[in-house]
């Protein structure tokens, strides 16, 4: 617990502001596709956060990402009630440890990782909620399946509905990019869930296949008319926030 009560109350005060100010941004952005904002699920990336923020944070919103597996772990611990989404890289010895702290995993970026899961899955008899990486834009610097691949590991992919469920796509646009760019990325990802979904008696009837995580504070907005359903949000709450000395 904080020891100054005053300093919590204007980093609550803060964060509230902020968390208003994004969710006005995802209600216009909805109107502009003609889509409900219940739809979006915000995710709260707290990476960089202090932790006097996040325990403010947990007060307002539920719904908190990680991108390192080790902190992940270690606040899901010491804090109830919020769902954590694993939005990093996830190296394949760090499975077993992240599979019971992680509500969803966003980064499953490669097959051989799909498979360390699914292996981890079958040993602990826990069936984690995941979503495929994909490398849309096909830059060497990025991680993920390209499409090509995706299509062509599918089927291999989907024999292994029983173990985990895939609920969708994730990616992340192109960095020095502007948001027509973006779009493009987005609207790529999306097609890219449509045609899947679209193949007949492809998709395992377990997995629910409706998810696409994308979008970060600089480019959510075109991300939802994109059609988003998570977005991934981190400096948009935080802004105006001093870091801790």
């Amino acid at each position: 617990m904080s020891q100054n009560p005053l300093a919590d109350d204007a980093i609550l005060k803060t964060l509230q502001a902020n968390l208003d100010s994004v969710r006005l941004r995802i209600q216009a952005a909805c109107e502009r596709a003609d889509r409900n904002p219940e739809d979006i699920q915000l995710v709260a990336v707290t990476k960089y956060a202090d932790w006097a923020w996040v325990q403010q944070l947990a007060k307002l919103h539920d719904q908190f990402g990680e991108n390192r597996p080790q902190q992940l772990i270690e606040r899901q611990q010491l804090l109830s009630g919020i769902h954590w989404h694993l939005i990093g890289q996830l190296q394949r010895n760090k499975v077993r440890s992240v599979v019971p702290h992680c509500g969803l995993i966003h980064s499953i970026d490669s097959a051989r990782l799909f498979q360390k899961v699914c292996d981890v899955a079958t040993e602990t008899e826990v069936k984690p909620d995941v979503l495929l990486q994909i490398n849309i834009s096909e830059e060497e610097s990025k991680s993920g399946f390209t499409k090509s691949e995706l299509l062509s590991r599918w089927a291999q992919l989907a024999e292994h509905h029983d173990k985990v469920n895939v609920k969708g796509f994730m990616t992340m646009a192109p960095a020095n990019q502007n948001l027509q760019q973006a779009a493009d990325t987005f609207r790529g990802l999306s097609e890219l869930l449509e045609a899947v979904n679209g193949q007949a008696g492809q998709v395992p009837k377990t997995w629910s296949m409706d998810q696409l995580s994308m979008g970060m504070s600089g480019d959510f907005e075109v991300a939802i008319e994109s059609g988003a359903t998570i977005i991934r949000v981190g400096s948009a709450l935080f802004d105006g926030l001093p870091k801790a000395q």
